[in-house]
């Protein structure tokens, strides 16, 4: 082991780098890997392919990231921010986005921080060491890695939960060629509470299996390409990038505190409907340039809030349906006329 560093002397470094959580887990296999599998297997990652196959294989071991890993170095960014949750906005006229996604891409700012703590062990290590910064995109159980490193449970909700500060929480890790005495995996504390299973609107939490990707929303509208099935859309409501709702109802969130960093404060918070219906790709890109929006691409985008249009059902929303009931777009067309079709019927109980 590395006497000079220990877990609780990297929890500082990490506070200092703007990381409100940080734990130690060793670099081997996750025990929970196989579980993983299943889930794969089992189809429950839809047409996420890079879930799947070689990457999934990757998933089984830090050490195939950096074959000299022996800790991971897990740490928790909070964005929780001061503005309602969806669960307490009901303007059907504006557009729901997920949270994580209301200010800079997560991903830029965990880099950021994560450097700086690589550069913080450097200059306290007293050796050279071999690293690796992992942000989301590489292939590694972040979740299992963070509870082994006692930054919380893995909830029902399939979330990482702190049982001091809730599960608003982005995860990073640094793999480094340091023996590091590892932290402590906490309890399971959700007992036998099912709120978030009872609060998805598309039943995509299956009580003892987890999540179902492919019935998520956060699925249809970020993942997704292509039609949403039929059978879904109405459960979306005005989501059109993403959902909080199995974290909006989580009671340990009750308390979480909220982020004073500037990165996370929103640049589009719910934005109405109908301006979003009327931009072109052009715009789209400026509007969210630097944001993890640009992710669902303009199409996808665009599809997302004509199915919120239709789940609105305001009759002022007609005239941009017709527009984009004649796009080019063969998707967003089919959506379109679903939506008119919608607004036809006049039934709004399925908002949100």
């Amino acid at each position: 082991m590395t006497g000079s560093l220990t877990a609780d002397h990297i929890r500082e470094l990490a506070r200092r780098c703007g990381f409100e959580l940080a734990g130690v887990a060793a670099a081997a296999s996750a025990p929970d890997r196989a579980r993983y599998h299943e889930w794969v297997a089992a189809g429950r990652a839809g047409k996420m392919a890079y879930l799947a196959g070689r990457r999934a294989a990757l998933r089984d071991d830090p050490r195939l990231l950096l074959e000299s890993a022996r800790s991971v170095i897990s740490v928790g960014k909070l964005y929780q921010t001061p503005w309602p949750h969806s669960t307490r906005f009901h303007d059907a006229e504006c557009a729901w986005i997920s949270r994580y996604a209301w200010g800079e891409d997560y991903h830029d700012v965990m880099r950021r921080g994560l450097e700086r703590l690589d550069g913080m062990l450097r200059e306290e290590a007293g050796a050279p060491f071999e690293s690796r910064i992992c942000v989301d995109t590489a292939p590694l159980l972040e979740r299992s890695y963070a509870r082994l490193a006692g930054l919380g449970w893995i909830g029902r909700n399939t979330c990482l939960i702190n049982q001091q500060q809730g599960s608003w929480f982005f995860l990073g890790e640094l793999l480094v060629s340091l023996g590091i005495a590892p932290d402590a995996p906490p309890p399971d504390r959700c007992g036998t509470c099912m709120r978030c299973v009872e609060a998805c609107p598309t039943a995509a939490l299956v009580a003892g299996q987890g999540l179902d990707a492919t019935l998520c929303i956060s699925y249809f509208t970020i993942e997704l390409r292509g039609a949403i099935p039929l059978e879904q859309r109405a459960g979306i409501g005005a989501h059109v990038f993403g959902c909080d709702i199995c974290q909006d109802v989580c009671p340990w969130n009750g308390r979480a505190p909220v982020t004073g960093d500037p990165a996370f404060a929103p640049r589009q918070f719910a934005p109405r409907l109908e301006e979003l219906a009327a931009i072109g790709a052009d715009e789209f890109r400026a509007m969210f340039r630097g944001t993890p929006l640009i992710r669902a691409r303009y199409s996808g985008f665009l599809r997302n809030v004509v199915v919120a249009m239709g789940n609105a059902r305001h009759e002022r929303f007609r005239a941009p349906l017709e527009k984009l009931a004649a796009s080019g777009d063969a998707v967003v067309a089919e959506h379109a006329r679903w939506a008119l079709g919608r607004i036809k019927t006049g039934d709004r109980r399925n908002v949100f």
